[in-house]
């Protein structure tokens, strides 16, 4: 990885971090920040992404949302496009998603919501409860923000 590569990626990194501490729904984002550092992602694959936040309609058993938005920006560059659905797995981009899963998992502990809340905060929370959810924003700080912060880094830098 060349240096612009590296500072795009800490740029893309405190970007990221800020945009989820000030909206919300971190797969949203990763993406807008992608965008906006690399581009690739148009406006309607950042609003698609709106109800992976929080493991998917803010259950928390799915894949959290920075990983989900990290890997819908790999597979804008690297998956398959339509008009090639009869033209093979595109195992490259196979290989960038779980390149990016395997590490997220060594740096967070996990990979879906509820792996992530309890890590952060030792439990997990129901995020449709009002009251269960100030909680989790509580206790969880900064913390997803970093994650989507690092998400985003490591994306721009893979791209």
């Amino acid at each position: 990885m060349d240096s612009e590569q590296k500072t795009l990626g800490e740029q893309a990194y405190a970007k990221a971090m800020q945009y989820e501490l000030d909206y919300g729904c971190c797969p949203q984002c990763v993406l807008a920040t992608v965008q906006e550092t690399v581009g690739i992602i148009d406006d309607q694959t950042v609003k698609a992404s709106h109800g992976l936040s929080g493991g998917g309609g803010l259950v928390g058993e799915g894949i959290c949302g920075a990983l989900s938005g990290g890997l819908l920006a790999l597979s804008a560059k690297f998956g398959r496009d339509r008009d090639k659905l009869d033209k093979g797995r595109y195992i490259n981009n196979f290989k960038k998603a779980r390149e990016l899963t395997e590490r997220f998992r060594l740096e967070f502990g996990g990979v879906t919501c509820q792996d992530l809340q309890q890590q952060f905060t030792g439990r997990t929370y129901d995020m449709w409860n009002a009251a269960e959810y100030q909680a989790f924003d509580t206790a969880r700080g900064k913390k997803c923000a970093h994650a989507t912060g690092t998400v985003t880094k490591w994306v721009v830098e893979m791209l």
